[in-house]
């Protein structure tokens, strides 16, 4: 998907019938934002396009506002950035970034909001995908260009309930990543966006921290055994999305599952579809077949006539809210001091 970028320079007031945050909304000097423009040749619904990277409530590097404007920190090959995305008048979206990492992320700013996505190709061969895809014509699939980002909260999300993972990763984030460059999303500083810690932070956690933030030894390990090899891992994002996988499952404890979640972020891969999920094979099998009790086999057969956008597919799919009525517990809560 093609579009129309523009740098433009910051400033506060109402532009397209829109209020833009100010550069800085607390005491003390602005600080310094760049800002740019970019036109998609299509509809893009931020929250629907930058949903994926927000790791549950109160993800401390992931803010959405009520002005319809997304507020993100990361941690980018030139440093630290914060950068705030916000829809406008026409189908326009303003972005601002802060921070030494601040070009790097508008550099990307299309990418990171589908612009290398082609949504166009995707053919529906169901109805419930057609009338999701006719409902939901903003969905984009992102590109961060970033790996490890995904890779760190995707572990933390194997084999425990998405409340542990979130709670994992709001402590580790809050009590070992930086305060994130520019002002506060809503003009205070708590709770205040962080940048995810640098590959050296995560490798001194101390263990006892890892068992605060309930993450058994195997999780910590695995995360430790990445940020290891993180300048490798990040290369990553110049190769294919298959070539992406392989290389993330060299580390030991990273499977398909979680080398799935990070290039569906990093690379915007439309075909690649998490597999060894537990609930993901039941939903797709339930609104394209009727079959409670599908299998991964069972899933990707039913997702075979839409490859090449298999995860596009998915996606769409839980977007419709066809889910089977639950006939299973949920998966119990983890106390790690008991293993």
């Amino acid at each position: 998907m093609a579009g129309r970028y523009e740098q433009r320079p910051t400033r506060a007031g109402v532009r397209g019938g829109q209020t833009v945050v100010p550069a800085a909304r607390s005491a003390g000097p602005a600080p310094a934002g760049r800002t740019r423009g970019w036109a998609p040749d299509g509809p893009v619904d931020l929250g629907l396009v930058l949903g994926p990277l927000r790791r549950g409530p109160g993800d401390p590097t992931f803010r959405a506002l009520p002005d319809g404007s997304v507020w993100r920190a990361s941690r980018t090959p030139e440093g630290p950035g914060t950068l705030r995305v916000a829809p406008e008048t026409g189908g326009t979206v303003t972005a601002t970034a802060w921070g030494p990492g601040a070009e790097w992320l508008l550099d990307r700013l299309p990418g990171l909001l589908g612009g290398a996505d082609r949504p166009e190709e995707f053919v529906p061969r169901h109805r419930i995908v057609a009338e999701t895809r006719r409902r939901r014509p903003g969905l984009r699939l992102t590109r961060t260009g970033l790996v490890l980002e995904s890779l760190i909260p995707s572990v933390l999300e194997q084999k425990v309930t998405a409340d542990e993972a979130y709670r994992a990763w709001r402590r580790l984030v809050r009590g070992f990543g930086e305060p994130a460059p520019g002002p506060a999303p809503d003009g205070r500083r708590v709770p205040e966006l962080r940048v995810v810690p640098a590959p050296r932070t995560w490798a001194l956690v101390p263990s006892w921290e890892w068992h605060r933030a309930g993450v058994d030894d195997k999780r910590a390990a695995t995360i430790l055994r990445a940020v290891r090899v993180a300048a490798r891992l990040e290369q990553a994002v110049e190769l294919s999305p298959d070539e992406a996988c392989r290389r993330l499952e060299l580390v030991p404890g990273v499977g398909p599952w979680t080398s799935a979640e990070v290039v569906q972020r990093s690379h915007g891969a439309a075909d690649r579809v998490t597999v060894g999920d537990l609930h993901l094979p039941r939903i797709v099998g339930y609104a394209l077949a009727g079959d409670r009790d599908a299998d991964d086999a069972e899933m990707l057969r039913l997702l075979e006539p839409y490859r090449g956008q298999r995860h596009r597919a998915a996606r769409l799919v839980l977007l419709s809210g066809r889910t089977p009525p639950r006939r299973m517990p949920k998966m119990p809560r983890t106390d790690i001091g008991l293993l």
